[in-house]
């Protein structure tokens, strides 16, 4: 099952933390980000499918260090649609700060400086998605399957961030 399939399910179950006002404020987010940075949608949902697989190298390295409960920590905390720098520099280093930046003006043609100034409030717009499979009674329970899906816990590397992104675009607009 997709990354957008298991988000689906955290929306429709009622044990989850999912529902379709956060879904719709994290596409609202990404399009104010469109609009601020002058940038198409595509392009902007292009770099938080990059850094979005920098958040997952990140929490990969945190569940394989201090667990489940760890990466799920993380999520909860950091997880919204406003900018937090202690998101930013919580998962990673200036140095790959820097680097994520750079990584995504290459592949998407927008100014580093501009991505590096943003990641403020993609890092957690990207746990948000995450978010929404925390279990509604016990958010710190490592049954997220959400982030589990997210984390790729099968190694069949069938995830992405820009994909989901696109695709709760596409389902709230309905």
């Amino acid at each position: 099952m997709g990354l957008f399939d298991q988000i689906l399910g955290a929306v429709a179950n009622p044990n989850q933390q999912g529902s379709l006002g956060q879904i719709g404020s994290i596409v609202n987010t990404v399009q104010q980000l469109s609009d601020r940075t002058g940038a198409d949608s595509s392009t902007i949902q292009s770099v938080m499918g990059i850094v979005g697989n920098y958040v997952r190298s990140s929490l990969q390295e945190k569940q394989a260090t201090g667990g489940n409960a760890e990466a799920q920590t993380l999520v909860n905390e950091y997880a919204g649609t406003s900018p937090n720098p202690q998101a930013v520099d919580s998962l990673f280093s200036l140095g790959m700060q820097q680097q994520i930046a750079q990584v995504a003006a290459q592949r998407t043609g927008l100014d580093a400086g501009i991505i590096q100034q943003f990641l403020p409030l993609m890092v957690p717009v990207v746990l948000n998605f995450l978010k929404v499979g925390a279990n509604s009674q016990n958010p710190q329970s490592g049954g997220n399957p959400v982030l589990n899906s997210f984390l790729d816990a099968d190694g069949d590397g069938d995830v992405d961030i820009a994909d989901a992104i696109q695709l709760a675009s596409q389902y709230i607009r309905r």
